[in-house]
């Protein structure tokens, strides 16, 4: 079986739900979400780890994730700051946060040498997501440019709590990405679902329109590509407070250019998470309905 590696970026900060996410107990016995992605991860055959964390909770973090997973698959952790930029590139000093989930991906550029995932850590993604996830990498190990992103229904993929941020999707006959678009303050009203599109015009979508979870699969070409298109964004944004780099813009980029494909692919998965503080509960009763079913056991991972 060929290595392949799953990147979880555990950077962010949670504040619009008050606290990191990324270790929340949720699940029925004290679980994280990361813990199923993980477990799911690892019944799909994946056979290393790289976490992405801020250096100021990195050794509690690692503390925390030794202890329950380093008996199941390998564990590696890199670090992203404000301050890793290339070489001479000057920034808004003012900024307080780090450049946004491309900027994460390509922290890891050291420690990845074999096909790789990337997924969220505060996301639950559910098991089909990461068996056909693993399934592409592994059938593309040796392919430069031949990527992949697991789509999901938005009408799936929306809170309760509040307008959220997806990467919508645009895909050919054949699924292949065309484009993916990043809208913010996507929220039902009434029977529709609306959001505010790159431009910040307000634009209905559709319920089954496919959208980034940002989930995504890729082999080590991609690092190369982060940091030129990095170095393009830093150049028309790094003075910016509130620029953001993600992953999304980089695919685009190569997308235009004809540099790769992007095949979108299907799931049976739902995906849920924690976006707010309010979505706390429906996250708690759906892990304690999965466990109740004998989906996962619990707990999912023994300390």
């Amino acid at each position: 079986m060929k290595d392949t590696t799953l990147l979880i970026l555990a950077a962010g900060m949670g504040s619009r739900y008050g606290g990191l996410k990324q270790v929340d107990p949720v699940g029925p016995s004290g679980e994280t979400i990361m813990d199923y992605s993980i477990y799911d991860a690892v019944e799909a055959g994946f056979t290393k780890v790289v976490f992405v964390v801020r250096e100021f909770f990195k050794e509690e973090f690692r503390k925390l994730v030794m202890s329950k997973y380093s008996g199941s698959i390998n564990i590696e952790f890199v670090t992203q700051e404000i301050n890793y930029l290339p070489e001479g590139i000057d920034y808004n000093k003012e900024r307080t946060k780090p450049w946004g989930t491309a900027h994460a991906v390509l922290m890891a550029k050291d420690v990845i040498r074999e096909p790789f995932a990337v997924i969220n850590a505060d996301d639950f993604y559910g098991r089909d997501s990461f068996n056909v996830l693993h399934r592409f990498l592994s059938g593309n190990s040796e392919s430069a440019g031949k990527y992949s992103m697991v789509g999901f229904k938005i009408k799936n993929t929306l809170s309760e709590s509040g307008g959220v941020s997806r990467g919508i999707c645009s895909e050919d006959e054949n699924h292949f990405l065309t484009s993916v678009e990043e809208h913010h303050r996507i929220a039902r009203e009434g029977d529709t679902i609306t959001g505010l599109d790159s431009q910040g015009k307000k634009v209905i979508l559709e319920p089954d329109r496919p959208v980034s979870m940002n989930m995504w699969g890729f082999t080590p070409d991609f690092f190369g590509n982060i940091e030129r298109a990095f170095l393009d964004f830093l150049e028309k944004n790094g003075q910016r407070l509130d620029s953001e780099f993600y992953i999304p813009y980089v695919v685009n980029e190569m997308l235009k250019e004809g540099r790769a494909t992007v095949e979108v692919l299907k799931t049976d998965s739902e995906w849920f998470g924690v976006t707010y503080k309010e979505d706390r509960p429906s996250v708690v009763a759906q892990l304690k309905n999965l466990a109740d079913k004998g989906v996962y056991p619990t707990p999912v991972f023994k300390l």
